[in-house]
């Protein structure tokens, strides 16, 4: 549920001083544009913090080129995103699996290219695409893309191990919260429930892939002119059953974290069944086979099921986010809207 560091069009955000990203990253700037001809000078940097943010803290970083103009064309300057870790979320995933993923993801083509790190940070190539909007998810025709960009991206041969985590993250997750929060929000049982709906799911063929595990809309980007889209921000991703990637994603289109109430989930804007069906027929079909009915029907029953632990991560995400994380974000009230709608 992560909302995308890179939403907010920069040219609504207030410029800020270079000095606000680490010192270690301005070092690493001033190399990167003293190697690139087309820019004026290396040392005109300015810094656009991109907002909407919860995990990391993201910088639009940017140079006048030699053709360029103050208050130009936005290609008419030269581009890059600087993202510094934020504190604690280290606790959700492993840093260094996720920059392993980043790189191998970047090698491929499949996301913006890595230009250097630093060492609570990176700088990545900008991407000169549009960030999906919560009503974008509502679109038929860019439905259709995500169902066949996801299927894609499933099937990449990542390396590492290809054991399934979510089983593993809840536990470790709820391990993680307090007990006066465990009385809270009745943590006490859900070991049982975790382990029901594990024994449950396991009895069932699982088609197993590398899956995004936060495939809200602000981690979605589209060329507006190509339709090409393309997945960013890989914090979470890991080899997971295909349908719990999917009913997070469908999980997603209650949420809009761009309202005056972010935190707040609208679940009548949940697909319905007709949704459902076509998302699933293009994700089958995007692989040059024809699914038929009973292959369709089982995995949107699967996806169904996957909902729940969906709502079950993202809840304990939102306990222990309140701890960790400075954000102006809502984070328990966002856990028991998670909470609720799973009894």
């Amino acid at each position: 549920m992560v909302v995308s560091e890179s939403q907010q069009n920069p040219a609504e955000a207030a410029p800020a001083s270079a000095r606000s990203i680490p010192r270690e990253a301005r070092l690493l700037l001033h190399e990167l544009a003293a190697a690139w001809e087309d820019v004026a000078d290396c040392r005109a940097l300015e810094v656009v913090p991109l907002k909407g943010a919860m995990t990391n803290e993201v910088y639009q970083a940017r140079w006048l080129t030699e053709t360029g103009e103050a208050g130009g064309a936005e290609r008419d300057a030269r581009k890059v995103l600087v993202r510094v870790y934020g504190e604690g979320v280290d606790l959700f995933f492993d840093r260094e699996i996720e920059v392993r993923t980043f790189e191998c993801m970047s090698r491929h083509g499949h996301g913006p290219r890595l230009l250097g790190r630093f060492p609570n940070g990176r700088v990545e190539e900008f991407i000169h695409a549009r960030t999906l909007s919560a009503t974008d998810l509502r679109d038929p025709e860019i439905l259709a893309i995500i169902a066949s960009k996801l299927k894609e991206f499933h099937n990449l041969d990542m390396p590492g191990p290809k054991d399934v985590l979510i089983w593993e993250r809840l536990r470790t997750a709820k391990s993680l919260c307090s007990s006066d929060e465990a009385k809270e929000f009745c943590l006490d049982s859900m070991e049982k429930e975790i382990t029901a709906l594990e024994n449950e799911l396991s009895e069932e063929f699982q088609c197993i892939g590398f899956c995004h595990n936060d495939l809200q809309y602000g981690n979605i980007m589209i060329d507006e002119d190509t339709k090409v889209l393309t997945i960013i921000d890989y914090e979470y991703a890991s080899f997971n059953p295909v349908a719990y990637d999917i009913a997070n994603h469908f999980c997603e289109m209650a949420a809009d974290y761009h309202s005056e109430k972010p935190h707040i989930l609208d679940y009548d804007k949940y697909p319905d069944i007709d949704e459902r069906k076509r998302f699933v027929q293009t994700y089958l079909t995007s692989s040059g086979e024809e699914p038929d009915t009973k292959e369709v029907e089982d995995l949107i029953n699967n996806i169904e099921k996957y909902t729940l632990a969906s709502h079950l991560v993202w809840g304990l995400w939102g306990i222990i986010s309140d701890h960790v994380n400075d954000i102006d974000f809502d984070y328990k009230e966002y856990a028991r809207q998670g909470s609720s709608s799973t009894g």
